[in-house]
């Protein structure tokens, strides 16, 4: 009879474990916007995640500034249709062909800025991004408290001439993470004279 008892309390007890397991396998993903589950999401899995194994193995959720509806701003498009095409420098050897596909203009903090949104030759060509565009800039939280190399936006073409930024949805070149990324290098004309306190943070690495 006591082999029986000790028989069930071992199997309770290895049951008990194989559930907990489960539940920290099956954790809720951390983030306290869409946006930030999402991009949670991609880091954390394996097929996605552009960190290194070593990093990936203890990540939980990326650093981010508190969301903030400062940072919503209407911008005003104007087009830019005869651009030409240029080399856009990468951190590798590697060029992408862009072109300004138009400029942006939108007031922030009191102040009116401009920012060159950015339209990829190879990327308009692929049926899911063929309306994408490209918006990557600069701002004085850099090598700081975010990324050194700057951030990067990612936007869809309007049908009027009005977007959206979101910068609460900034975030870092995959190369912030793994040098073995090519990341286009933010032109300078981007830069804003100011610190845009939104999105993801520099990456502390484990």
């Amino acid at each position: 009879m006591k082999n029986i008892i000790m028989r069930y309390y071992l199997l309770g007890i290895l049951v008990a474990i194989s559930t907990l397991s489960c539940a920290q396998d099956k954790r809720p993903i951390a983030g306290e916007t869409e946006f930030q589950k999402e991009i949670n999401a991609e880091y954390k899995d394996a097929t996605t995640s552009p960190l290194k194994e070593k990093d990936r193995k203890n990540f939980k959720s990326l650093d981010f500034f508190k969301f903030d509806s400062t940072y919503v701003v209407k911008a005003n498009l104007k087009r830019t249709p005869n651009s030409k095409w240029f080399k856009m420098p990468t951190t590798t050897s590697r060029v992408s062909d862009e072109r300004v596909y138009g400029i942006l203009s939108f007031g922030l903090n009191g102040k009116q800025y401009n920012l060159n949104v950015y339209q990829g030759k190879d990327l308009m060509k692929e049926e899911e991004y063929e309306d994408y565009l490209f918006l990557p800039f600069l701002d004085n939280t850099n090598g700081e408290d975010s990324y050194g190399g700057g951030r990067y936006i990612d936007l869809r073409i309007p049908e009027g001439d009005e977007i959206t930024i979101d910068f609460n949805s900034a975030y870092n070149p995959y190369c912030a993470y793994n040098e073995k990324y090519s990341c286009p290098i933010v032109p300078r004309e981007n830069y804003l004279d100011l610190e845009v306190r939104a999105g993801v943070k520099v990456f502390k690495k484990y």
